[in-house]
């Protein structure tokens, strides 16, 4: 996120709020990616998806991605392994 401007960066602590007061909102994946949450979003009229794994028993919140539609689901499947260490 350092690569953000200073207006993307606060639309994104917004919709990081917004995950912490419902950390359901998120769809729910499925296979591969079932540990993952995604909450789609828009800055500068691009769809903007923020992957993140909830844990509800430790209140653990885990921002995992934050990338546009096209590369997103491509990133998660090669980061997958270091997620899933990282989050278990």
């Amino acid at each position: 996120m350092d690569k953000l401007s200073n207006d993307m960066l606060k639309t994104v602590e917004d919709e990081i709020d917004k995950i912490i007061l419902d950390p359901l909102k998120g769809e729910l994946k499925k296979g591969d990616l079932s540990y993952l949450r995604v909450h789609k979003f828009h800055i500068h009229k691009q769809l903007v998806l923020l992957g993140y794994s909830w844990k509800e028993q430790k209140l653990e919140l885990y921002l995992l991605s934050l990338a546009t539609h096209e590369n997103f689901y491509k990133e998660m499947k090669q980061a997958r392994k270091t997620d899933l260490l990282f989050i278990l």
